[in-house]
Protein backbone atom coordinates (compact mmCIF):
# COMPACT_ATOMS: atom_id res chain seq x y z
CA UNK A 1 0.00 0.00 0.00
CA UNK A 2 1.37 3.15 -0.90
CA UNK A 3 0.07 7.44 -0.86
CA UNK A 4 0.55 9.85 -3.77
CA UNK A 5 1.87 13.30 -2.55
CA UNK A 6 2.68 16.34 -3.87
CA UNK A 7 5.81 17.38 -2.12
CA UNK A 8 5.11 21.79 -0.62
CA UNK A 9 9.31 21.93 0.01
CA UNK A 10 12.56 20.41 -0.82
CA UNK A 11 12.67 16.54 1.29
CA UNK A 12 16.42 15.49 1.44
CA UNK A 13 16.15 12.00 -0.83
CA UNK A 14 12.81 12.22 -1.86
CA UNK A 15 12.50 15.18 -4.21
CA UNK A 16 12.12 18.79 -4.59
CA UNK A 17 9.38 21.29 -4.47
CA UNK A 18 5.78 20.37 -6.82
CA UNK A 19 7.50 16.89 -7.38
CA UNK A 20 5.19 14.43 -7.43
CA UNK A 21 5.99 11.10 -5.63
CA UNK A 22 4.73 7.95 -4.02
CA UNK A 23 5.36 7.10 -0.24
CA UNK A 24 3.85 4.89 2.80
CA UNK A 25 0.73 6.52 4.20
CA UNK A 26 2.78 6.13 7.57
CA UNK A 27 5.39 8.34 6.22
CA UNK A 28 2.68 11.06 4.50
CA UNK A 29 0.01 10.87 7.19
CA UNK A 30 2.71 11.00 10.59
CA UNK A 31 5.58 13.17 9.04
CA UNK A 32 4.97 14.87 5.76
CA UNK A 33 1.46 16.39 5.73
CA UNK A 34 1.38 17.45 9.38
CA UNK A 35 4.59 19.39 9.05
CA UNK A 36 3.54 21.26 6.08
CA UNK A 37 6.25 19.18 3.54
CA UNK A 38 3.44 17.75 1.54
CA UNK A 39 -0.16 17.33 0.57
CA UNK A 40 -2.02 14.54 -0.45
CA UNK A 41 -1.99 14.09 -4.58
CA UNK A 42 -6.10 14.47 -5.33
CA UNK A 43 -7.57 15.73 -7.83
CA UNK A 44 -8.42 19.17 -6.84
CA UNK A 45 -4.74 19.37 -5.73
CA UNK A 46 -3.06 18.48 -8.89
CA UNK A 47 -5.04 20.56 -10.99
CA UNK A 48 -4.01 23.74 -8.76
CA UNK A 49 0.00 22.72 -8.91
CA UNK A 50 -0.87 22.36 -12.44
CA UNK A 51 -2.06 25.68 -12.93
CA UNK A 52 0.76 26.98 -10.33
CA UNK A 53 3.54 25.43 -13.17
CA UNK A 54 1.63 27.12 -15.96
CA UNK A 55 1.65 30.65 -13.88
CA UNK A 56 5.09 30.61 -12.83
CA UNK A 57 6.57 29.45 -16.36
CA UNK A 58 4.60 32.46 -18.04
CA UNK A 59 6.30 34.56 -15.96
CA UNK A 60 9.26 33.43 -16.03
CA UNK A 61 8.91 34.13 -20.07
CA UNK A 62 7.52 37.79 -19.79
CA UNK A 63 10.85 38.23 -17.35
CA UNK A 64 12.83 36.23 -19.80
CA UNK A 65 11.96 38.28 -22.51
CA UNK A 66 12.47 41.77 -20.84
CA UNK A 67 15.62 40.66 -19.34
CA UNK A 68 16.57 40.27 -23.21
CA UNK A 69 15.37 43.31 -24.86
CA UNK A 70 17.51 44.91 -21.77
CA UNK A 71 21.02 42.89 -22.71
CA UNK A 72 19.93 44.41 -26.28
CA UNK A 73 20.05 47.95 -25.59
CA UNK A 74 23.45 47.51 -23.22
CA UNK A 75 24.86 45.57 -25.53
CA UNK A 76 24.92 48.63 -28.29
CA UNK A 77 26.02 51.08 -25.57
CA UNK A 78 29.90 51.95 -25.36
CA UNK A 79 31.05 53.87 -22.35
CA UNK A 80 33.77 55.82 -22.98
CA UNK A 81 35.93 57.76 -20.14
CA UNK A 82 39.06 60.41 -20.72
CA UNK A 83 41.31 59.82 -17.48
CA UNK A 84 44.43 61.11 -16.82
CA UNK A 85 47.27 57.91 -17.39
CA UNK A 86 50.58 57.48 -16.83
CA UNK A 87 53.20 57.09 -19.98
CA UNK A 88 52.37 52.94 -19.58
CA UNK A 89 48.68 53.24 -19.84
CA UNK A 90 47.87 53.15 -15.94
CA UNK A 91 44.94 55.88 -14.63
CA UNK A 92 45.56 58.04 -12.02
CA UNK A 93 42.36 57.06 -10.86
CA UNK A 94 39.89 54.71 -11.70
CA UNK A 95 36.56 53.62 -13.65
CA UNK A 96 34.14 52.20 -11.27
CA UNK A 97 30.77 50.71 -10.92
CA UNK A 98 29.20 53.76 -9.86
CA UNK A 99 30.63 55.40 -13.41
CA UNK A 100 29.40 52.31 -15.38
CA UNK A 101 25.84 53.01 -13.92
CA UNK A 102 26.45 56.66 -14.21
CA UNK A 103 26.88 56.36 -17.90
CA UNK A 104 24.42 53.86 -18.77
CA UNK A 105 21.93 56.08 -16.54
CA UNK A 106 22.98 58.74 -19.47
CA UNK A 107 21.96 56.39 -22.37
CA UNK A 108 18.45 55.78 -20.79
CA UNK A 109 18.93 52.10 -19.13
CA UNK A 110 18.25 52.09 -15.51
CA UNK A 111 20.71 49.71 -13.68
CA UNK A 112 21.54 49.09 -10.71
CA UNK A 113 25.13 48.80 -10.10
CA UNK A 114 25.31 46.01 -7.67
CA UNK A 115 23.98 43.53 -11.42
CA UNK A 116 27.51 45.11 -12.68
CA UNK A 117 29.86 42.87 -12.43
CA UNK A 118 32.99 44.40 -12.28
CA UNK A 119 35.59 42.47 -9.53
CA UNK A 120 37.58 45.38 -9.38
CA UNK A 121 38.16 48.96 -11.16
CA UNK A 122 39.40 49.60 -14.29
CA UNK A 123 42.58 50.89 -13.54
CA UNK A 124 44.26 51.11 -17.32
CA UNK A 125 43.83 52.19 -20.61
CA UNK A 126 41.94 50.44 -23.86
CA UNK A 127 38.63 47.95 -23.80
CA UNK A 128 36.93 46.35 -21.57
CA UNK A 129 34.20 44.19 -21.26
CA UNK A 130 32.22 44.37 -18.30
CA UNK A 131 29.44 41.82 -17.94
CA UNK A 132 26.07 42.90 -16.33
CA UNK A 133 23.82 40.38 -14.64
CA UNK A 134 19.92 41.08 -15.78
CA UNK A 135 16.90 38.94 -14.19
CA UNK A 136 16.16 35.21 -15.47
CA UNK A 137 19.79 34.66 -15.67
CA UNK A 138 20.47 36.80 -18.57
CA UNK A 139 24.17 38.01 -18.82
CA UNK A 140 25.08 41.40 -20.86
CA UNK A 141 28.50 42.34 -22.07
CA UNK A 142 28.85 45.93 -21.81
CA UNK A 143 31.75 47.69 -23.44
CA UNK A 144 33.78 50.06 -21.67
CA UNK A 145 36.37 52.04 -23.69
CA UNK A 146 38.89 54.11 -21.55
CA UNK A 147 40.83 56.63 -23.23
CA UNK A 148 44.37 59.35 -22.04
CA UNK A 149 43.04 62.29 -21.45
CA UNK A 150 44.26 65.00 -23.78
CA UNK A 151 46.51 67.48 -21.97
CA UNK A 152 45.73 70.98 -22.04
Amino acid sequence: MSVNIILQENVDGLGVIGDQVVVKPGYARNYLVPKGLAIVANERNVKELDHQKRQLAHKLEKVTKDAEAVKARIERVVCEFSQRASEEGKLFGSVTSMDLEAKLQEAGIGIDRKKIQLVEPIKSLGEHVVNVKLDAGVIAELKVVVNAEEEA
